[in-house]
């Protein structure tokens, strides 16, 4: 779900371009999600989030201390919580009743919290969806009043079956988590946006700038990375790089690229020379 480059003409493209992100009736300005985990410390963490631009930010609830171990440092005693968005997810879980206590958790330590990112794995070598278990957890999270991003394959089929269900976004990967290959499967990430009435945003795999820039030249309405971020070099720079791509691919999109041939075109046509 998201506006048409052909609906877009002359002054309009820089207005439409900046047309904010909106999930579950929330306004966000940025369309890159990031992750808060495997940086080196806190302060990394921090840093990094905001090179990148971010205004949500997404928080492995098994994994980071936000309040339920009051002995440990907590993540929220560093971030500036009137800057983001907190995202609780899922990750680590592989049943339907873990990933529902877990986002039931997040909403007791975060005073009534809804937003949640729901990914149910199949296995830790893969760390693929399991939509089985996912569509069920979905559907009990929506019951219970949640508003639910959802983590789930590339399959069109199974994109418009969450959308059915309830969740707010849909969140097909790219490749797997934290593999860094980028979007194997463009053209069903393509069909999903075409067929979406709800934000899509491509989640797990992306590896480098580039990568953000094709998700959102693909229609795409936001994504989400961690690894590629915290995996770099520099996480800093590739933060800022990805900010930088993902607002060049939106651009980009809505500009509407030319079309693609076979043969060289002159830039410059022969018609009405003057000599």
């Amino acid at each position: 779900m998201t506006d048409s480059p052909e609906a877009l003409s002359g002054n309009t493209v820089t207005t439409t371009a900046n047309t904010p992100l909106i999930i579950a009736g929330n306004t966000y300005q940025s369309r890159l999600l990031v992750g808060t985990g495997k940086y080196k410390d806190n302060q990394q963490t921090v840093d990094a989030l905001a090179a990148s631009g971010a205004d949500i930010v997404t928080v492995a609830i098994r994994r980071t201390n936000i309040g339920q171990n009051p002995d440990e440092p907590s993540l929220l005693d560093v971030l500036p919580m009137d800057r983001y968005t907190l995202l609780p997810n899922t990750a680590g879980c592989y049943q339907v009743d873990e990933a529902v206590r877990t986002c039931q958790l997040a909403r007791e330590l975060l005073d009534g919290h809804k937003l949640v990112k729901l990914e149910v794995l199949a296995d830790t070598k893969t760390l693929f969806p399991n939509v089985i278990e996912t569509m069920k957890a979905a559907e009990i999270l929506v019951k219970d009043g949640f508003d639910v991003m959802v983590y789930t394959n590339d399959d069109p089929l199974i994109a418009r079956q969450l959308e059915e269900i309830g969740c707010v976004a849909v969140m097909p990967l790219a490749a797997p988590i934290g593999s860094g290959l980028g979007i194997r499967n463009p053209y069903n990430i393509l069909t999903i946006v075409e067929n979406a009435q709800v934000p899509v945003l491509v989640d797990a795999g992306v590896g480098t700038a580039s990568d953000a820039a094709m998700a959102m030249e693909l229609g795409c309405d936001g994504i989400l990375m961690n690894t590629a971020i915290a995996a770099a070099k520099n996480p800093l720079l590739m933060a800022s790089a990805m900010k930088k791509a993902t607002e060049a691919g939106r651009e980009a999109y809505l500009a509407g690229r030319m079309p693609k041939k076979r043969f060289a075109s002159a830039s410059s046509p022969l018609d009405g020379l003057f000599f």
